[in-house]
């Protein structure tokens, strides 16, 4: 794993890895959303590339253009109020938001009663989702080589909307991209991934147990699949210990490529969005936007405003372009 500090004195390498995180993230959401609907199932079975249509984003992708969009405008000094700010001018002045995820949901609620952080993602019934690891990449590319750093900074973000295991989630997330952004080997993103994970929880279990799964098949990708499914299963799939567990399971069984990774955790159902959301931007982190097949970047390059407003028409690519340029200040 590299330094932060190596990682600056290579802007161009720096600048492929924001651009191939930020869009990871868009290019799993929409591609898991899409390969679990019926009609690709019916047409296709697995799906492999993205058909023709309009491109499309769900609150994976918006959610996470929030928190970037946060963390430029307070120039990575990211504090509670930066977030809250952040969440009344673009969440909670919606009346609804279609694609929205209930633990975001109940934190608009929140926030609009006068509750703030930590109260308003500890008060929340769905506080243990994986609401807050869809959106919280961004951390990590602006960390890039800092893992401590990530983690804490995952905190701050997520802590508006979650609790305990959906904390835990994001930070998770936030350092294994931190870690791939500095050339980590997928050992090391695992590791990075367990660190702010406390001994004894239901996810460090979870994700111990999708770690064991990959370990028991030997890598057979036919082997550990459906065990993936059926150990980690919950009656609630958007679930941290399900889903995220589920998500790093498939970074462990798959992850020569981005494409392959993404298609992997594209078709594995459930909660598909946003498990292809986390691998999608921690491969993209790792190997790079110049890695990506170019029909895949520009599909989903301008979220179609499906869950937050603000974010119709973004360029998902000046974002990332913003954050290098951050980074290097």
């Amino acid at each position: 794993m590299k330094t932060r500090q190596e990682l600056k004195q290579n802007p161009e390498l720096l600048k492929d890895k924001c651009r191939g995180a930020i869009i990871g993230i868009a290019i799993g959401d929409s591609f898991g959303d899409a390969s679990r609907k019926p009609d690709n199932q019916l047409s296709y079975g697995i799906t492999t590339d993205f058909h023709k249509g309009a491109s499309w984003s769900t609150d994976d992708t918006e959610f996470a253009l929030l928190t970037a969009r946060t963390i430029l405008e307070c120039k990575g000094k990211l504090t509670d109020e930066d977030v809250v700010n952040a969440w009344l001018e673009n969440v909670a002045t919606q009346d609804e938001f279609k694609r929205g995820g209930a633990s975001e949901f109940e934190a608009s609620r929140n926030l609009r009663r006068g509750l703030r952080p930590p109260l308003s993602g500890q008060y929340n019934s769905y506080c243990h989702s994986d609401g807050a690891a869809m959106r919280i990449a961004p951390v990590g590319v602006y960390c890039a080589g800092d893992i401590d750093a990530a983690i804490a900074m995952a905190e701050t973000d997520a802590h508006i909307s979650h609790y305990g295991e959906g904390i835990w989630g994001a930070q998770a997330v936030a350092a294994a991209v931190a870690c791939a952004m500095a050339d980590g080997t997928i050992d090391e993103i695992l590791a990075a991934a367990m660190k702010p994970i406390p001994e004894g929880t239901w996810f460090r279990a979870a994700m111990e147990k999708a770690f064991a799964i990959v370990d028991r098949a030997e890598g057979r990708f036919l082997d550990a699949w459906m065990p993936l499914h059926d150990e980690l299963w919950c009656s609630y799939k958007a679930t941290v210990s399900e889903a995220v567990a589920e998500a790093f399971g498939v970074l462990k069984l798959v992850n020569g490529d981005f494409r392959t990774g993404v298609v992997a955790a594209g078709n594995f159902g459930r909660d598909a969005d946003t498990i292809g959301a986390i691998v999608g931007s921690i491969l993209g982190a790792k190997y790079g936007a110049s890695a990506i097949p170019a029909h895949w970047v520009e599909k989903p390059r301008y979220p179609t405003g499906t869950c937050l407003t603000f974010a119709k028409g973004v360029d998902m690519l000046a974002v990332a372009d913003d954050l290098c340029k951050l980074i290097l200040e």
